[in-house]
């Protein structure tokens, strides 16, 4: 896995809501980490284009990926959780995904499909008004 350097990475402390009391209206306690995709030298071309499909919700008009943390009380440790959570996706993005092989249905599995379908027919016919 290729090592984000500082340089490429911007943090930004904001206000937080929740826990906290009164701390919550005085200390920047969460964090809102800013990374550009596209003029990342350290990510390969695969890993943009994968970055991009798997998190464009958190990604800005101007190719800025978005991580937001504000779990924690502590300044430190939502800095912690917004860099693991970039690793996390950047380890994702590494990840070529298995192309899905066709395959047709078996015979077992289409009398079992046409057997549950006659099935449920014959519980509807006998829903059916009496005739006397």
């Amino acid at each position: 896995m290729n090592k984000i350097p500082e340089t490429e990475i911007e943090e930004k402390f904001i206000r937080s809501s929740g826990p906290g009391g009164q701390n919550v209206n005085k200390v920047s306690s969460a964090v809102e980490l800013r990374f550009h995709i596209g003029e990342s030298p350290s990510l390969t071309d695969y890993q943009k284009k994968r970055l991009n499909q798997l998190a464009k919700n958190q990604i800005n008009d101007e190719g800025f990926l978005i991580i937001v943390s504000r779990e924690s009380r502590s300044q430190e440790e939502n800095r912690r959780l917004v860099r693991e959570k970039l690793e996390e996706l950047i380890l994702k993005a590494s990840i070529v995904p298995k192309k899905r092989k066709k395959t047709k249905p078996t015979k077992a599995s289409k009398e079992k499909r046409l057997g549950s379908k006659k099935k449920h027919g014959d519980t509807k016919k006998t829903r059916g008004k009496i005739a006397w």
